[in-house]
């Protein structure tokens, strides 16, 4: 089976960045199924190029594994506009590279950007081949709801692509129950759950989190972790008003991976606000996570506090569960219920930075019951949300929809 991905925002295991379909990939090509991706070289986390841009630039990191890399727009992280160019010259790029790929069984795309999804149908229809649309988040309703998608053209244009491409996809594929609601009203028919997960052997067999900790001077605390976007959702600011909160207790540090458009602001706040507390680090490849996470006393999940946000499965959390951490879970809804279940950690209101530190204060003064819900929660990812049995489910959609069985 030949199947193409196409997207945008793919990040290898050495590269930061949410790694999903890397993982997934692998999975099929060790399967023996030949995988072709077409990806950007700009990361979406961090705005920069992984190579030096060309029309396309391929690289074969394993058996039955292609990348392309597609000339895309880079001004990223500049403004909404220049994000909407970046989108559309992938869009121009993939489409031109994909036309190239042969015996294509199956067209797989991904949203966000809902841009990409045009390409990938066209792109199956003309190789008849099957689509699969992967929804990751509701875009466009979430950049409306955040305030970043304000004009009332491209909100009606964006909502039209929307339900044409759940109509026209022959499966949509959600990594969040919270999420299938929304899809079928929007004119999605068969509609598959694949949760998001974490690759549990990679956590279990981290290296040396001590050697985190000793590079960045993050000894004799308790170390609380933030991995991922610094970007308008994300609400970080509200984790900067909590550590002003906690700065007379000088046991609790604050540490933030990653990067975004919102993260020299955050660093100008906290640098104004005298927050010793709190440290910014670069973002981290996969492959490093284990030893970042390992470090963690407790780590943090947060969105901001708006209705949609309740159907996420933000994949963090898995990857901090797999770690063996306690979660501090500043999000409501679907996610909530996932650590709960566990018993894997604290919720928080979201918005409210008194009761974040609050939570964070007392996880720090209860150790014993912390490493207690980090257990809970590793125990629990591995029986529900390992990344090995999410990829054999995926497999038995892809096998399914070839109408070939291997």
């Amino acid at each position: 089976m030949h199947i193409l991905l196409i997207h945008q925002a793919f990040a290898t295991l050495d590269e930061a960045g949410g790694t999903r379909h890397a993982e997934l990939a692998l999975y099929l090509a060790e399967q023996g199924h030949r995988v072709t991706v077409i990806a950007s070289p700009v990361s979406y986390l961090t705005g920069e190029s992984s190579v030096k841009q060309k029309w396309v630039t391929k690289t074969q990191p394993a058996p039955n594994l292609t990348i392309y890399r597609c000339y895309t727009y880079s001004a990223l992280h500049k403004s909404f506009i220049h994000r909407v160019f970046s989108f559309l010259s992938f869009m121009a790029s993939s489409f031109f590279t994909a036309l190239q790929v042969r015996a294509v069984d199956i067209v797989w795309g991904t949203s966000p950007p809902i841009f990409q999804g045009a390409t990938v149908w066209l792109v199956a229809r003309l190789k008849r081949s099957s689509f699969l649309l992967e929804v990751r988040d509701l875009w466009p309703a979430f950049a409306i709801a955040v305030g970043v998608l304000k004009n009332k053209l491209l909100i009606r244009a964006s909502e039209w692509l929307e339900r044409f491409l759940y109509r026209h996809a022959d499966r949509v594929l959600v990594n969040s129950p919270g999420f299938i609601d929304h899809v079928t009203a929007h004119g999605a028919n068969q509609v598959t759950l694949i949760p998001n997960a974490s690759d549990v052997d990679m956590f279990a067999a981290r290296a040396d989190p001590v050697a985190f900790r000793d590079r960045y001077g993050l000894f004799d605390c308790f170390l609380v972790v933030y991995a991922g976007a610094h970007g308008l959702s994300n609400d970080l600011d509200v984790v900067l008003d909590a550590a002003d909160i906690l700065k007379s207790d000088t046991k609790i540090r604050i540490v933030l991976v990653g990067d975004g458009k919102e993260k020299p602001a955050l660093m100008a706040k906290a640098e104004l606000q005298n927050l010793s507390n709190v440290s910014f680090l670069p973002p981290q490849p996969k492959r490093s996570m284990p030893d970042v996470l390992g470090a963690a006393d407790a780590c943090l999940a947060i969105l901001k506090p708006l209705e949609l946000f309740k159907t996420t499965y933000p994949n963090k959390v898995f990857d901090y569960m797999a770690a063996g951490k306690p979660v501090i879970l500043a999000i409501d809804g679907v996610i909530r219920q996932v650590v709960e279940a566990a018993g894997g950690g604290i919720f928080v209101q979201p918005g409210n930075p008194q009761a974040l530190a609050t939570a964070i204060k007392n996880l720090a003064a209860k150790p014993t019951q912390a490493k207690a819900m980090g257990q809970a929660g590793y125990r629990h990812v591995n029986k529900y949300f390992n990344r090995l049995d999410i990829a054999r489910q995926l497999l038995a959609l892809l096998e399914q929809m070839s109408g070939k069985k291997y």
